[in-house]
């Protein structure tokens, strides 16, 4: 479980431009559950709202309206411009802290299952995707020659 307070500026910028970042809403559907997606865009009007008037974050809130993408230099960007008003205003760090937690609890987890079944010689058990590693064949040890 993340903690709330440990969410940084970037990990927070990260998730409400999230659907952008994916280049459109279906990836974000496969990682992010309804719920967790109305938050998102939440969050991403109480930032935008909160960093209003700034000349560099102007541009960048009509460049992601016109194209419906963000750059990663461009979240970057933003992510710098929220710490100084989360450094600034506490209130509007716990809340859009809380928020961003909220989402984060609502990620969807693959919790499918797997079966493997040993006839002898080698068997190999794997699941793919985003964030696991597979490895086919031998001895495999990390860190030794």
């Amino acid at each position: 479980m993340v903690d709330p307070v440990s969410l940084t500026a970037g990990a927070i910028a990260q998730l409400a431009f999230q659907k952008f970042i994916e280049s459109g809403a279906g990836k974000v559907a496969e990682k992010f559950t309804e719920g967790a997606i109305v938050k998102m865009d939440d969050l991403r009007k109480r930032i935008w709202g909160k960093l209003r008037g700034r000349p560099r974050v102007e541009e960048v809130k009509a460049s992601v309206e016109k194209t419906a993408q963000i750059t990663e230099a461009q979240v970057n960007q933003l992510a710098a411009y929220l710490q100084v008003a989360m450094d600034e205003d506490a209130s509007f760090a716990r809340e859009i802290q809380a928020i961003a937690h909220e989402i984060t609890l609502m990620q969807i987890e693959d919790n499918s299952t797997m079966t493997q079944n040993n006839y002898g010689g080698t068997n190999y058990q794997t699941k793919t995707g985003v964030d696991n590693t597979n490895f086919f064949g031998g001895s495999h040890q990390h860190g030794q020659k």
